[in-house]
């Protein structure tokens, strides 16, 4: 079917915005999708209706950036062509990006598959243009609660997109946590869980804050067996009979090996599956489960799913690793909520050696306006590793606010520096950090925008929409 001269026009124009957006340095990622969606509205359903095996959606409050480009990695894989967001866009004038920038110019996708990232507010209208063969939901935190409001509002939000899927559309839930899991309850389609049964990791008492110790049934308190991290774990209600679904794709083993990754193996449709993953961080894991679970869907090798996950890199500031210079080593990684910092935190704790420590925190509205969550951060536990701080500095908009909540924390005074600039932060902390030590670099947002911008051009990293 050929394309409306409306469609094309809005098509060239995106095509346009794109290449002088990059032109002068930025990564054009939502406003091709603007321009384009001013001219032709329609142009998003009409571009992905032509996906020969259709999309496949991943949304959540942690995770989906991480989830969607291991998937990505194993689908690449498997020898299928892809339209993803890559560079992390999730709102839908930045999926249209992705999917202008995939077109050809006469307005055909040749792509099998589309990987789709959405912010969870977008799912009801991305879901409602992109009718998706599959849903994946990774987790529920508290995230952004200026836009989002209370996470009650978010699930069903969630919720009802998911009712209105086609009827052969697949949901994938995370049935560790009871949030995503009640997803399930009563849902028409057909559902598939993922799920971790190693207790290898974790501990049976909560350590962390939760963002439920509720039934979303009955209202009563659940029981916990075993608690992985924030509401993460094995739990039933002992009221109502509500309890964690038995997953089909499981992790049944788990060796966490600091900077350096994990492994892990577990049980899928296809069979038994020993994978090691690069990616530090216990929550890592989790996303690279999801992937494998929306892969299994897709009838993907073994073979496939292993190479796509152990020849992954992170990128675009989720624990991505930087190369700056013989014996010294730098980790980014994005911090916008208490569990997702939390997790971060004892990635960095678990880490043996000298550290430094850039905390950016912004307030922009794609960071979220309100920034009380750090209150909730277990900044407190980096206290357990204060020698090993050799300093600790803050930036950007809110950087002083995050300099006194780190001394409410108990960290010593003296380590704690406030740099204004973004840039400035960057250089001066790269060029301390000596032979044998690792500095941490946690943004939220938009600082890690504008850090990928200066580490790009002190040679650090690539521009983030080529990588």
């Amino acid at each position: 079917m050929f394309p409306s001269p409306r469609l094309l026009t809005a098509l060239w124009l995106g095509k346009v915005a794109i290449t002088v957006n990059r032109h002068i340095g930025h990564g054009g990622t939502s406003l091709p999708g603007m321009v384009g969606r001013k001219i032709a509205p329609q142009m998003l359903s009409s571009l992905a209706s032509q996906l020969k095996k259709g999309a496949i959606v991943v949304t959540g409050t942690n995770g989906k950036t991480t989830t969607s480009k291991m998937l990505a990695a194993i689908m690449e894989k498997a020898g299928l062509t892809l339209t993803h967001n890559r560079a992390g866009a999730n709102l839908i004038s930045g999926i249209t990006t992705a999917f202008i920038q995939s077109a050809s110019v006469g307005g055909q996708i040749g792509s099998d598959l589309g990987i789709i990232e959405v912010d969870e507010a977008t799912v009801p209208s991305l879901t409602e243009e992109v009718k998706p063969r599959a849903v994946v939901v990774t987790n529920f935190f508290r995230d952004q609660l200026d836009r989002f409001g209370e996470l009650d509002k978010t699930v069903e939000l969630v919720k009802k997109s998911l009712q209105k899927l086609p009827p052969q559309s697949l949901i994938i839930l995370n049935a560790d946590d009871p949030l995503v899991a009640s997803l399930g309850v009563k849902h028409r389609g057909p559902i598939l869980y993922y799920g971790i049964e190693s207790r290898s990791y974790g501990n049976k008492d909560m350590s962390q804050s939760a963002e439920t110790r509720f039934c979303r049934l009955c209202g009563k308190p659940l029981q916990y067996e075993w608690y992985y991290f924030g509401q993460l774990g094995h739990y039933h209600c002992p009221h109502c009979g509500f309890q964690r679904p038995k997953p089909q794709v499981r992790i049944t083993d788990i060796e966490l090996k600091g900077e350096e990754g994990s492994s892990f193996s577990l049980e899928t449709p296809q069979g038994l599956l020993s994978i090691t993953l690069s990616t530090p961080g216990f929550y890592n894991i989790y996303n690279a489960l999801a992937a494998i679970a929306a892969a299994s869907h897709m009838k993907t090798t073994q073979s496939s799913m292993q190479m796509g996950l152990e020849g992954y890199r992170t990128n675009f500031g989720r624990m991505e690793r930087l190369d700056i210079g013989a014996e010294r080593k730098a980790f980014l990684a994005l911090i916008k909520n208490p569990t997702g910092c939390d997790e971060v935190i004892r990635t960095l704790r678990q880490n043996e050696g000298p550290k430094r420590l850039l905390i950016m925190i912004q307030d922009n509205a794609a960071d979220g306006r309100d920034i009380s969550w750090l209150w909730d951060a277990d900044f407190e536990s980096l206290e357990q590793i204060a020698p090993q701080l050799q300093s600790i500095a803050t930036s950007g908009l809110r950087g002083e606010d995050m300099a006194l909540r780190l001394s409410y924390a108990g960290l010593p005074a003296q380590k704690i520096q406030f740099i204004a600039s973004i840039d400035e932060a960057i250089a001066s902390t790269i060029e301390a950090t000596g032979p044998g030590e690792t500095l941490y670099i946690l943004p939220t947002y938009t600082a890690l925008l504008a850090a990928k911008t200066t580490l790009t051009r002190l040679g650090y990293s690539p521009k983030y929409w080529e990588e």
